[in-house]
C-alpha cells in the first residue's frame, strides 16, 4: 500500500484511475522575428483571440460556478490588456529582435516571478494566473489546443498544478478528483474545485509521479491523502466512509421543504450568500429561505467602467423578482483591500485593508453611492429588498449613509418613480468599533449583519489573506465569540434582529454557540443551506450554552 500525504482543498471520497493531464508541447525558441511589424500584429490578434476565449470560459464559468469564479476568467481578459504586461512584450520583441511568442514569454516569467516574489500569500498565489494567461497568449501565436484528457473513461486527473482555465475546460465528465504536486487552498483551481464539488488534493509534491499513471487511487479530499494498493483494511474504511458520503447526500435532500426550526420550537432565518443574479438558481434548488448578501461589488469587478444606474437596476430587479417576496439584502459596494478595481484608480496603499474601502469610498465618492442607492431603491419596488452598509465604524456614517437614502428617495418620488419607503437599512458589524458602538448604532438600524471574516480579522490583527499564519488566525477566539455576543446582545436590546453573513455561519460546531447568543439568521453558500437546516433541526437551545466564549 502507498500512502500519500497533501493537502486536501475540496472534501469528498472518490476511486479511480490515475491519469495525468496532458498538455500540448508549448517549447519556446527565441526565433529571430523577419518582420518586427508582422510579429507585432501577430500579438495583437492573439490578444483578440485569447479575449473572446475568456469571455466564453466566464460565460461557461458563471453557469458552472456563479459569478465569483467568473470574474477570474474576465480579470484575466483585462491582464490580456495590461498596458505594463503589453509593454513589456513589445519592449521584448523590439529590444531583442524576437518572436511574438519568446516576448510573452518573457513578459510573463517577469510578472509572474514579481508577484511571487511578493509577501501576501494571495498575491503570490497570482503568479499561476500570469503564467496561465501568458500560456494562453503563446498557445494562440502557435496554433495550439491542449490536449488535455484523452481517456474514454472518468478518471483521477494527476498533474503538476492546474490552472483555473484548464480546470474549467475540462469535460466534468471525465473528472473524479484531482491530485497536484503544488498548488494551495488559496489557489483559484482549489476555489472552483470546491464551488464545482470536485474532490481535491494539492501540495502532493514529488510523492505524486508519473510512473503511478493508470493506476486505481483512491483520493479523501477532506484528510488530503492519496491511496495507491489499499490494503484490505483501509479499504473496507474508505468504502464506509464513501457510502456514508452518498447517504448523507440523500438525506440531506431529505430536508427540501422542511423547516428552519430547532427541537425545543426557535425558528431561524437560513438565507444564502450570493454574487450574481445568476446565483439565484442555485439559492432556489438548495432551498435557501431568502438571500442574506449579495455581494453587489461583483458587479464592478466584473466591468472595466462605472456600471450605470440602470444596468444595477436590472441586476437587482431580476434578484428580487425571482425570490418571490423573499428578503433580498443587498450590500452596497465593498472594494477595496484584496477586491481592487483599476478604473477606480485608487491610490496605492501599505496597508489596503486598513484604508480607504467599502463605506468609506462610498462616503468619499458621492455619485458612484447615489447611483447605487438610486438602483437600489427602484429595485424595491419589485421584492422585498433590504440595502446593507459594510464596514461601519461610527454613528456618524450611519448618519451619512441614511441621508444620502433620504435623498435618493425625494429624487425617486419627484420624478415618480416607484420605490418601497419602508426599505429596511441595516449594516455589517465586522469592526472592534462597530461592536463596541453597537447600542448606538442599533437604534438607527432594522438589523445587523456579522462579517465574520474581517471582525476575526480586525479583532485578532490578523490578514485573512495570509495562509501562513495558521492557527493565529483563529475565528473560534473567545475574543471574536465575544464580540458577536455584546453584537447580539445590543440587537435585541433595541428590539432589531441579528444576522451572520459570514463563513462563521456555517460552522456547525459553533451552531449551538449562535443559538445560544439568539443569533436570528444565518446566511451561507447555498450548498451549506440543507446540512445547517439538518443540524437546526436536530438542536435543542435549551441545551445550549456559551462555554464556547470561555478562554
Amino acid at each position: 500500500m502507498i500512502t500519500i500525504q497533501g493537502k486536501g482543498v475540496s472534501s469528498g471520497v472518490i476511486r479511480g484511475k490515475l491519469y495525468f493531464y496532458k498538455r500540448a508541447d508549448t517549447a519556446v525558441t527565441n526565433r529571430k522575428a523577419e518582420d518586427l511589424e508582422a510579429e507585432k500584429a501577430r500579438f495583437a490578434q492573439a490578444q483578440q483571440d485569447s479575449i473572446a476565449q475568456l469571455t466564453l470560459l466566464a460565460d461557461k464559468c458563471r453557469e458552472e460556478a456563479g459569478e465569483e469564479s467568473a470574474v477570474l476568467f474576465e480579470t484575466h481578459a483585462m491582464f490580456v490588456e495590461d498596458e505594463d504586461y503589453v509593454a513589456c512584450v513589445l519592449d521584448t520583441m523590439e529590444s531583442e529582435g524576437c518572436c511574438a511568442e519568446y516576448a510573452v514569454e518573457v513578459a510573463g516569467n517577469q510578472f509572474a516571478e514579481m508577484f511571487a516574489a511578493m509577501e501576501d500569500a494571495y498575491m503570490q498565489a497570482r503568479s499561476a494566473d500570469i503564467l496561465d494567461v501568458s500560456r494562453r497568449l503563446i498557445n494562440n501565436l502557435m496554433g495550439i489546443s491542449d490536449s488535455g484528457i484523452a481517456s474514454d473513461e472518468p478518471v483521477v486527473l494527476a498533474a503538476d498544478d492546474l490552472a483555473p482555465s484548464e480546470t474549467l475546460q475540462m469535460d466534468k465528465s471525465k473528472i473524479l478528483g484531482f491530485v497536484t504536486q503544488g498548488g494551495s487552498g488559496n489557489s483559484h483551481t482549489a476555489i472552483l474545485a470546491r464551488t464545482m464539488g470536485i474532490p481535491a488534493i494539492c501540495g502532493i509534491g514529488e510523492a505524486l509521479k508519473q510512473e503511478y499513471e493508470g493506476r486505481i487511487a483512491y483520493v479523501d479530499g477532506e484528510t488530503g491523502v492519496m491511496i495507491l494498493d489499499p490494503d484490505e483494511i483501509t479499504l473496507t474504511n474508505l468504502k464506509a466512509k464513501y457510502d456514508e458520503q452518498q447517504r448523507r447526500k440523500e438525506l440531506l435532500q431529505s430536508m427540501k421543504g422542511q423547516e428552519d426550526v430547532t427541537l425545543d420550537g426557535k425558528h431561524i432565518k437560513v438565507y444564502c450568500n450570493i454574487g450574481s443574479p445568476e446565483d439565484v438558481a442555485s439559492v432556489l434548488a438548495n432551498d435557501g429561505q431568502g438571500i442574506g448578501l449579495f455581494r453587489s461589488e461583483f458587479l464592478y469587478l466584473a466591468a472595466d467602467y462605472y456600471p450605470t444606474e440602470e444596468e444595477q437596476f436590472e441586476a437587482y430587479k431580476a434578484v428580487a423578482a425571482a425570490m418571490e417576496g423573499k428578503r433580498v439584502i443587498i450590500r452596497t459596494l465593498d472594494i477595496g483591500a484584496d477586491k481592487q478595481v483599476a478604473y477606480f484608480n485608487m491610490p496605492k496603499e501599505e496597508n489596503p485593508a486598513m484604508g480607504n474601502r467599502a463605506i468609506r469610498i462610498s462616503l468619499t465618492r458621492p455619485e458612484v453611492f447615489r447611483t447605487q442607492l438610486r438602483a437600489l431603491y427602484r429595485a424595491s419596488a419589485f421584492g422585498k429588498v433590504a440595502i446593507m452598509f459594510p464596514m461601519i465604524t461610527s454613528v456618524w456614517e450611519v448618519e451619512e449613509c441614511k441621508r444620502a437614502c433620504e435623498n435618493v428617495m425625494k429624487e425617486l418620488s419627484v420624478e415618480g418613480i416607484p420605490y418601497n419607503p419602508n426599505t429596511e437599512l441595516g449594516i455589517m458589524i465586522e469592526t472592534p468599533a462597530s461592536v463596541f458602538v453597537a447600542e448606538e448604532l442599533a437604534k438607527m438600524v432594522d438589523f445587523f449583519s456579522v462579517g465574520t471574516n474581517d471582525l476575526t480579522q480586525y479583532t485578532l490583527a490578523c490578514d485573512r489573506q495570509c495562509s501562513d499564519l495558521g492557527r493565529f488566525y483563529d475565528p473560534h477566539h473567545p475574543a471574536v465569540l465575544r464580540a458577536l455576543k455584546t453584537a447580539a446582545d445590543a440587537a435585541h436590546k433595541a428590539g432589531i434582529w441579528i444576522g451572520i453573513c459570514g463563513e462563521l455561519g456555517a460552522d456547525l460546531s459553533l451552531l449551538p454557540t449562535f443559538m445560544a447568543m439568539g443569533i436570528d439568521e444565518l446566511s451561507v453558500t447555498p450548498t451549506a443551506v440543507l446540512p445547517l437546516r439538518q443540524a437546526l433541526r436536530s438542536t435543542d437551545t435549551r441545551s445550549c450554552d456559551l462555554s464556547a466564549l470561555e478562554c
